[in-house]
């Protein structure tokens, strides 16, 4: 039978065990589950090949996106191409998941502690127990609202990170539609520049051929000779810009060349847009520097500067730990109740506080700056439109003379007032006016779709835009 001061150590040693294994227990409930299976770089290369624009799980995805199953592939159906595979996008996304992950880590509140110290005597009294372990807990209390402003400041960040992936979509858009002037631009010189090289050819033919009537010198054919090895020269930079840009219009995709061999070049993949009215233009641009992603992004990001500012000055105020006690000190039962604060004898977080006050700075310099290369976006995107148009309206005219030209000196010739050479000369103008109307209709397309980058706003929306702002300029009546 055991003494009667030996009970209370028994059921000490009990109580003690028991909370160990809550703690041990309440620990092995928190984990973060089995750990992914490592990456394997055949695999995902070989995931990558497979993608294409037939593959079920991105025709889902359009169906819920875009509420219906694309019938064909333009424009706007093939950005969604790209928002579903392009790797950027699936970086971001992946940022924007961390930085709601650090949210959830900001506004938790932190765990208290406990401390076990056992403690034995070696030369305690005759029938009492050696034993005086301790039992000590640790709650700490933060003060001054540093856990919300914590959470703030993780919070805007998180929004930062979702304007983020925005702007990444404008980004991929972007890029998508120049790839594909780039390829319809070329689909559409490579006939043309045959046109020009056959008329060439026939040239120098009719040349040759007064060469060998003794007309003309053997020399004058050679400028003719020159300008057709340039002409064939051109259809085969033409070919090979085409396979370029098949590959520039797979990379925007976000999948290998093999995925697009189906995919017709044609107008209708990137179709031209009027120019705004002066109206349209000031209420888009309004509404540019006011919801463009990556101002906004920038506005969050300072707001995350501000809140963190925030959290340093509330560091002034020291944090409180409440930390009870318990002790069986040979058979007595001891209690106490500690009570811990920091004391800001040599600095009162000066220094993290001026940190924090400089990145608020930075981040308002670098929203200032987001703002004004906005603002020269859109001015230089308004004049290069102006110019491509004005490009685009004086090749239109040019084309025109000379059409009636040629169809003047077909004329001449049916009715013998001409012969092949002049005929022909007049075609080779023709069609080379033809190409320059083929360059400067690309440079008018890609100019609109330069200004819808700089607006950030869907032209399909402008209208809307406008109409709103000339009803809130009207006088309303009582």
């Amino acid at each position: 039978m055991l003494p009667s001061s030996s009970h209370p150590s028994i059921a000490w040693r009990r109580g003690v065990l028991a909370l160990i294994g809550i703690a041990i227990g309440v620990a092995g409930c928190l984990h973060p589950g089995p750990a992914s299976s490592p990456l394997s770089l055949a695999d995902t290369a070989t995931a990558f090949s497979d993608r294409n624009l037939h593959d079920p799980g991105l025709h889902r995805f359009l169906v819920e996106n875009l509420g219906r199953e694309p019938a064909t592939w333009d424009f706007e159906n093939l950005s969604w191409v790209a928002f579903y595979y392009h790797p950027s996008l699936e970086v971001a996304r992946a940022q924007w998941a961390v930085a709601r992950a650090a949210q959830a880590t900001a506004s938790a509140r932190p765990n208290p502690t406990v401390g076990i110290v056992p403690g034995y005597s070696t030369n305690a009294p005759s029938g009492t127990s050696p034993w005086f372990p301790a039992l000590s807990l640790d709650f700490p209390l933060e003060t001054a609202g540093k856990r919300e402003q914590r959470t703030a400041a993780e919070k805007f960040s998180a929004e930062a990170a979702r304007l983020a992936v925005l702007s990444a979509a404008w980004q991929v858009r972007g890029d998508l539609r120049r790839a594909l002037l780039e390829a319809v631009n070329a689909s559409h010189h490579l006939p043309l520049l045959q046109a020009v090289a056959e008329a060439q050819r026939t040239l120098v033919h009719l040349l040759e051929q007064r060469v060998a009537a003794g007309s003309i010198a053997a020399g004058e054919v050679s400028a003719a000779r020159i300008a057709l090895v340039r002409a064939d020269a051109s259809m085969v930079e033409a070919r090979g810009q085409l396979t370029i840009a098949r590959g520039h219009i797979a990379a925007a995709l976000g999948i290998p060349v093999a995925g697009i061999t189906d995919l017709a070049l044609d107008d209708s993949l990137v179709p031209g847009a009027a120019p705004l009215d002066e109206t349209a233009l000031a209420a888009a641009r309004r509404e540019s520097l006011q919801s463009r992603a990556d101002v906004l992004g920038a506005l969050a990001r300072y707001e995350s500067a501000q809140a963190a500012l925030q959290l340093e000055t509330a560091k002034r105020y020291p944090d409180i730990h409440l930390g009870p006690g318990y002790q069986w000190d040979q058979g007595q039962n001891k209690w106490s109740l500690g009570l811990t604060i920091e004391l800001p004898l040599f600095n009162r977080n000066e220094g993290p506080i001026a940190e924090a006050a400089a990145r608020r700075a930075e981040a308002a310099a670098q929203l200032n700056a987001t703002q004004a290369q906005v603002i020269v976006a859109i001015d230089n995107a308004v004049a290069a439109q102006t110019a491509a148009l004005a490009q685009l309206d004086h090749a239109r005219q040019v084309r025109a003379e000379l059409d009636k030209q040629a169809a003047r000196v077909q004329a001449l010739l049916a009715a013998g007032g001409a012969d092949q050479f002049e005929a022909q000369s007049a075609q080779l103008e023709s069609r080379t006016a033809e190409l320059a109307v083929a360059d400067a209709d690309a440079a008018s397309r890609l100019a609109a779709g330069e200004l819808e980058d700089a607006l950030q706003v869907p032209f399909s929306n402008l209208n809307a835009i406008a109409n709103l702002s000339r009803e809130a300029a009207q006088p309303r009546t009582p």
